[in-house]
């Protein structure tokens, strides 16, 4: 199964401050906040959302497509992510402008402040779908991810046209999207990705009910952290899922990206939603143990050993084909939701 990952491609730029942020803030102040946090140390990674899925998908055996822009500095990243079986060539690399940059500062909580400078995704919605699948072939599914607002709503609107499947990860991008612009990425997604607080932005911003996102998508995949993962469906009962726990939680940044990866290989595999999420729920648990979103080593083997140590045998079995050849049929839909 091919899958396409549009979005973002940055350098992540990763710090760790020995404190809690919640401390630093007085409560009488905050309309003028003015803070620095002294870091501790400071980690230059890889990154990027669409990267980050992109790059868990090769590393659980499929061929994804990387469809983003980067900027001219972008030919090391580049290689890096072919060796690792991404392709690349749908990449728009950017004559004059950096790949995008993702400065995050984590506390001892593990709450994050951050600042994502765009560079080179600025260009994104010069990228089109149609040229895509002209050179790499028709994608079964398009992830549309946090990225230039325009090239996000293009490349929504090319799957509706193009009848492809599209999964929406709208992420970040919430808090600058209109009202309209949220619905229009919603609408007639296959498979809608947020963690609990994008999900309330959501209904916020596109002034809609959980049921009536629900009567627009087919899934609503929210994760919660350490609290685990819901699974809605309209018609269906709630699945809820627990995190495969951990003692050496290290840094959270691209964990929801590796938990998407993880979904979505499942998924593509044929697997059903409740194995698909463990299975995501695994990767997840293996970058939160990783400085980096892409630095963590991965077998199968360790990924089964981890979700029977939190779910059972059973549902070790259970979710085994996720992790084997992609031999078996899409278990997506050929056309978008009405």
């Amino acid at each position: 199964m091919r899958i396409a990952v549009t979005g973002s491609i940055a350098t992540d730029h990763l710090l760790s401050f020995p404190g809690r942020f919640a401390e630093q803030f007085v409560a009488d102040r905050l309309d003028r906040v003015s803070l620095s946090f002294l870091a501790d140390s400071l980690e230059v990674r890889r990154g990027g959302v669409a990267a980050n899925i992109a790059l868990g998908l090769a590393r659980l055996g499929l061929a994804p497509v990387l469809v983003g822009a980067a900027g001219t500095d972008f030919a090391d990243y580049a290689a890096w992510l072919r060796e690792n079986g991404v392709a690349t060539d749908a990449v728009l690399v950017s004559e004059t402008l950096h790949t995008a940059r993702f400065v995050c500062t984590t506390d001892l909580d593990h709450n994050q402040i951050a600042t994502f400078y765009a560079g080179a995704m600025a260009e994104a919605s010069r990228i089109s779908l149609a040229s895509v699948a002209e050179h790499s072939g028709r994608p079964d599914l398009v992830v549309v991810g946090p990225n230039d607002p325009e090239a996000m709503l293009r490349h929504t609107e090319e799957c509706r046209q193009h009848r492809i499947p599209f999964a929406a990860d709208p992420s970040q991008q919430l808090a600058r999207l209109a009202p309209d612009e949220v619905r229009r990425l919603v609408a007639g997604a296959e498979l809608l990705f947020t963690n609990e607080y994008e999900a309330a932005l959501l209904l916020e911003r596109a002034a809609w009910t959980e049921d009536e996102v629900l009567r627009r998508t087919g899934s609503w995949i929210v994760t919660r952290g350490a609290d685990g993962v819901d699974v809605a469906r309209a018609g269906h009962e709630r699945l809820h899922i627990d995190a495969v726990p951990t003692t050496r939680a290290v840094d959270p940044t691209g964990v929801g990206d590796a938990f998407r990866a993880g979904f979505l290989a499942g998924t593509a595999r044929g697997l059903p939603h409740e194995p698909a999420a463990r299975l995501g729920c695994a990767l997840a648990t293996v970058v939160l143990e990783t400085v980096g979103t892409q630095e963590y080593a991965l077998t199968p083997a360790e990924l089964l050993r981890r979700i029977e140590a939190a779910y059972g045998p059973a549902a070790a079995h259970e979710t085994r084909p996720g992790l084997g050849p992609d031999r078996t049929p899409s278990n997506f839909k050929q056309e978008a939701i009405a």
